[in-house]
């Protein structure tokens, strides 16, 4: 092999992202299959090496040393493996060297049969590693280009492959313009045939942790976390923070400095709402935390049914309700309670009795919306 043929295979190396030694391999698997079409027999197990070094070819007959011989091809007895190999043992392979003794009039017949076996493996191998490198970045946010819309799918450029936004993983009412660029969680990866099939999301809640890890360093850095998010996409979210470091506010930290990082991440949302609160292992305090920001008199718990019921006074009833039950519904999916509103007075009598209907109106939607963002 000249140093022309060395060169190629460092810049299919450089340029397809391919381990060397994988792409050897591959090499020396399709000049195996080209000298068994051109020299050897149909079932005759050829083994092509290639050294790495200075590229010179050998090539060997393996056989398998066994005690009775079924398959002559591929298995050779005990008695005659010795013939090549003095310590040889049932088990061992034994490789004949049958080299040709010329070996440029090997490359030449052998070329095309190996050239088209090499491209095809190439195309393989750069799938694989296509696919490991967008599997590592699952549940990542990356940056793409619209590259064209079909139907209500937008087909996003994400540089090596391309990536799918379906419409249930899209934000209500936000427009996606070819050419505009777009931040976007990679929700899954799958392999096929064609190469990797990218699922993209800008609903799941992850797209506002990601936001958030990028945007806030003390939650990069581990100091303060996530504890849990509930997000109806478009409209309005709600992440619980916690920090165990004393002396670190990590409601203060998502905020900013004059609220700059959480409007930055709005930004990025389209001015999507976000209310940071403040989680605690205490559940009555983290329910009345997730109903912010209504003020609450009271929350009473039913730890095996897991429910609760907030007593609030009437001027909070509906701020801790919210449009069209939004808040509560929210706070509900945040805490992992179910929460019943309930009016009450300073004394604690309650002025409305408790609406079951409405409460199991809000575990529905709970529900539903939980199915879809799984």
């Amino acid at each position: 092999m000249n140093s022309e043929f060395e060169s190629a295979l460092n810049q299919l190396v450089e340029e397809k992202d391919i381990n060397k030694e994988e792409l050897l391999k591959m090499i020396e698997a399709s000049l195996a299959a080209a000298f068994r079409k051109d020299y050897g027999k149909k079932d005759q197990n050829i083994v092509v090496e290639l050294n790495g070094e200075n590229l010179s070819t050998k090539v060997f007959d393996a056989k398998k040393v066994v005690e009775e011989v079924v398959d002559p091809m591929k298995e050779m007895a005990l008695e005659d493996a010795k013939k090549h190999k003095k310590g040889a043992q049932v088990g061992d392979e034994i490789k004949i060297d049958i080299t040709p003794k010329t070996g440029a009039k090997f490359g030449r017949i052998a070329a095309q049969t190996a050239k088209q076996v090499i491209v095809q493996k190439i195309r393989e191998a750069e799938r694989s590693v296509m696919f490991t490198d967008f599997k590592s970045k699952e549940r990542q946010l990356v940056s793409g280009l619209v590259q064209r819309i079909e139907g209500e799918t937008i087909l996003v450029d994400l540089g090596k492959a391309t990536g799918v936004l379906f419409p249930s993983e899209q934000i209500k009412g936000e427009k996606y313009p070819v050419g505009s660029r777009l931040k976007v969680l990679i929700l899954h990866v799958e392999p096929t045939a064609k190469g990797p099939k990218i699922t993209l999301s800008r609903s799941h809640p992850d797209v506002v942790r990601r936001f958030f890890e990028i945007e806030v360093p003390e939650i990069f850095n581990g100091i303060v976390e996530i504890k849990s998010i509930a997000r109806e996409a478009g409209s309005r979210t709600k992440i619980a923070v916690w920090s165990g470091q004393e002396g670190v506010d990590p409601i203060g930290a998502c905020v900013g400095q004059r609220g700059s990082r959480v409007q930055t991440i709005m930004g990025e949302l389209n001015g999507e709402k976000i209310d940071i609160i403040a989680w605690s292992e205490d559940t009555v305090r983290f329910i009345a935390n997730a109903l912010s920001p209504a003020k609450i008199l009271n929350v009473q718990l039913n730890e095996e049914a897991k429910e609760s019921k907030v007593g609030v006074l009437s001027d909070q009833l509906s701020l801790a309700i919210g449009k069209a039950g939004q808040n509560v519904r929210l706070a509900a999916r945040l805490t992992g309670w179910k929460i019943d509103i309930v009016e009450e007075q300073i004394g604690g009598e309650k002025t409305k009795e408790e609406k079951p209907a409405e409460s199991e109106a809000v575990e529905e939607t709970k529900a539903v919306d939980e199915t879809k963002q799984e």
